[in-house]
């Protein structure tokens, strides 16, 4: 069965990420003679769709090759210059990612400087597009939209780790939203693991009940409902992909079936059965629940404590 995989930034709220492009986007054009030597007061996402270029950041040397995404951080010196005589051909954006507009993403986390993006077949159209589309002058509400799904796509193959909250500020006012935030993220990256729950809370430098009451306050439900709920959304998308409901139980983790179909209807509002019945009624065109845009609403419910 095809492994599903949590994203990096789930745990994320809509609001919590603030994604602002400093630059309208470069256009990278570059010859066989091209060289750079400079640093830039804020992030680069640099992506690339032709030719081969060669850069130094950090004391390290990186190849870049069509497919290849590389961040040059805000500060650091950065000594590029073109490897072949095809062109370099990308695009290179400038941008602040903070959270709550105040602390900077990339500083609550380790990752890598570059990556190859896995889904370079459907990222590429998408790369090419936002170059071709780019102001020459300006930064547009489209541009802004499509560089977020790119940058998630960095940041998703680069993603390393959460910064141990031991060595965030404590004292920042925004610091324990943040670490509700991460320990959401790494709850629904890693849900089908039993000790997910201590293991996250082990690393988090607040008292353990004042943090559970506080990240019940944020997210809605208590670090084991959570993961309890994330597990029963993995299970909605084996259900989807045609498994049975014993599958999708032994998926999850559940040894008993029946248990298992009573905690998804708990949390889902629906039985996996339902689900699928809808789910097929949605695949082939009809208006699941009676909804107007034929979409079934989930999760239905919110369990009670």
């Amino acid at each position: 069965m095809e492994k599903i995989e949590g994203g990096v930034l789930d745990g994320l709220a809509v609001n919590a990420l603030n994604l602002t492009l400093t630059r309208s986007t470069i256009r990278m054009l570059h010859t066989s003679t091209w060289t750079a030597d400079k640093v830039n007061k804020v992030h680069d996402l640099v992506i690339c769709l032709t030719g081969q270029a060669e850069y130094e950041v950090a004391g390290e040397t990186f190849a870049m090759k069509p497919g290849r995404a590389l961040l040059i951080p805000a500060g650091e010196r950065f000594i590029g210059r073109s490897t072949s005589e095809e062109l370099y051909t990308g695009v290179a954006q400038h941008f602040r990612a903070e959270v709550f507009a105040r602390m900077d993403l990339f500083e609550q986390m380790d990752c890598r400087l570059w990556v190859d993006l896995p889904r370079w077949e459907m990222i590429a159209p998408l790369a090419r597009h936002y170059r071709e589309t780019a102001p020459l002058s300006s930064t547009t509400f489209a541009q802004h939209h499509l560089f977020m799904v790119l940058l998630i796509e960095f940041i998703e193959a680069a993603f390393i780790r959460w910064r141990p909250q031991q060595d965030v500020a404590v004292n920042n006012p925004d610091s324990l939203s943040l670490s509700v935030m991460v320990a959401a993220s790494q709850i629904a990256a890693d849900p089908l693991s039993p000790d997910t729950v201590d293991r996250v809370l082990g690393s988090i430098p607040y008292n353990q009940d004042y943090f559970r009451r506080e990240f019940k306050k944020q997210v809605g439900l208590t670090p084991p409902k959570y993961q309890e709920f994330k597990r029963m959304e993995r299970a909605m998308a084996v259900l989807a992909s045609g498994q049975t409901v014993k599958q999708a139980s032994a998926f999850v983790g559940y040894d008993d079936s029946y248990y298992f179909s009573r905690m998804f209807k708990r949390y889902i509002g629906v039985s996996p059965a339902g689900y699928k019945l809808l789910n097929k009624r949605h695949q082939e065109g009809a208006f699941p629940r009676g909804e107007e845009d034929g979409m079934a609403v989930f999760p239905l419910l919110s369990p009670q404590e």
